[in-house]
């Protein structure tokens, strides 16, 4: 049986973005009989448990694999060559393009301007790189809600937040505050947490007493999706899972690596982009609220931008079989 370890973490700093698609990959891998371990540091706010209880055995110590797949941020060719000496295959999940790699495959599923040259001189020659939105990580449950969308006629009567499984700027507490100021109503508003966000049980009290759905660490995601009009959502992978199911959002960028991306997508027309979070209040959120029932049109136009910008070519998930293709 062939064995592959993921190097990632989840913190109440880093979040959970890294850790969650990585099970998607390790999910994907298993159902081709490929032995999957993930390798993950016991932080604050980690995943560990988590990803156990997803069944797959957390390992403290590098051990020799067919491949290990790297999705760190603080991770770069220096601990990757020392990795050669337990693996002949390495594999690099990136965002950034702001360091280097000695990697043989490297994924950054993400829609920046010139994306298929930002890795040049980054990786070596030999380095596979498959980059842009044909190749985004997507869990089945984004696969199917695809093929069911309903249709989407821009006027909002049930609203999602979810501003990332830990939420380090509480955007979540100031949407709630927002909902208390403006005079919109809505027929459903459903709230997400992970277990990593610190507020999680201040939200969960605040839901119940005001009547909204309140959620925690969800694997359900993609159907709430299917059941709302809206979200307003933070940066990052999920701004991509949002466009998949053609679901118009608003993101806020809470993260310095979510700027390019978040920038790009508002100027494609696939997101509206409320801004840097420092410069985001409760009234900016008032006033995304207040414009929401008269943005249906433009809500459209947003939610065909987004479907269109993540069509990919083929099946689903073309990065499976290059990643198959390292290792069998």
């Amino acid at each position: 049986m062939k064995k592959v370890i993921i190097r990632t973490d989840a913190s109440t700093k880093i979040g959970s973005g890294h850790v969650m698609r990585c099970l998607t990959i390790a999910h994907q891998l298993t159902k081709h009989g490929v032995d999957v371990r993930f390798m993950m540091k016991e932080l604050p706010g980690n995943l560990i448990d988590f990803v156990e209880n997803q069944g797959f055995k957390n390992v403290a110590l590098l051990e020799y694999a067919d491949l290990y797949i790297i999705d760190h941020y603080s991770i770069d060719e220096v601990w990757e060559q020392k990795l050669r000496a337990y693996t002949k295959n390495i594999m690099v999940i990136d965002d950034l393009a702001n360091r280097k790699h000695d990697c043989d495959l490297l994924l950054d599923q993400n829609v920046v301007p010139q994306f298929e040259k930002r890795y040049n001189g980054l990786v070596p020659v030999q380095c596979k790189k498959i980059l842009g939105p044909c190749y985004l990580i997507m869990r089945d449950e984004f696969i199917k809600a695809r093929q069911n969308m309903p249709t989407r006629t821009g006027k909002v009567e049930n609203l999602l937040i979810f501003m990332g499984g830990t939420d380090p700027t509480n955007e979540t507490i100031k949407i709630l505050a927002a909902l208390q100021k403006t005079k919109v109503t809505f027929n459903n508003i459903h709230v997400v947490a992970g277990d990593g966000n610190i507020n999680k049980e201040q939200i969960q009290m605040t839901c119940e007493q005001r009547g909204f759905h309140f959620h925690c660490q969800i694997d359900y995601m993609a159907e709430l999706m299917l059941q709302v009009d809206f979200s307003i959502g933070a940066g990052g992978s999920t701004t991509w899972e949002r466009c998949y199911v053609g679901l118009p959002s608003s993101s806020t960028m809470v993260a310095e690596n979510q700027r390019i991306t978040t920038e790009y997508a508002a100027t494609l027309g696939a997101v509206i982009n409320i801004g840097w979070y420092e410069e985001v209040t409760v009234f900016s959120y008032v006033d995304l609220l207040n414009k929401l029932s008269k943005e249906s049109t433009n809500l459209m136009k947003i939610s065909d931008r987004g479907l269109k910008l993540t069509e990919g070519v083929g099946q689903p998930n073309p990065w499976l079989q290059e990643i198959l293709e390292m290792i069998i």
